[in-house]
């Protein structure tokens, strides 16, 4: 990460994520782990000025979140300034998908899965 704070507020205020620690390792790198609510899954964001600028490739994997609603969330990001990259594309189903860039450059996946198949971040 080129800025972690601006990387940390991302998936905080937009994604809804809590922030549950925060380190340094030894050899100066600044870690920091967050999960969603109601979740054990963390993901960690690390940011290390040593290692030079981050340059995301294109073919890199990228995170993906449920959401109750894709038209909800997208209305959450408008407010926030903020505006799906791609999509929504939604199934025949009640499921969908669509793209948001967090900082950095990363792509993140937001998933609407069928009703009946249980609780996701809502919005």
């Amino acid at each position: 990460m080129n800025d972690l704070d601006a990387s940390v507020r991302f998936y905080k205020e937009v994604l809804g994520l809590e922030e549950i620690r925060r380190n340094k390792s030894p050899r100066g790198s600044e870690l920091v782990f967050l999960k969603a609510p109601e979740s054990d899954e963390q993901i960690e964001l690390c940011h290390f000025p040593n290692s030079g600028p981050v340059q995301v490739q294109p073919d890199l994997t990228h995170l993906a979140f449920e959401v109750n609603s894709l038209e909800e969330f997208g209305k959450h990001l408008t407010k926030l300034g903020y505006k799906y990259s791609d999509g929504p594309t939604y199934k025949e189903n009640g499921g969908g998908f669509a793209f948001i860039d967090a900082p950095e450059g990363y792509e993140i996946e937001l998933i609407q899965r069928p009703q009946e198949l249980g609780k996701a971040l809502s919005y």
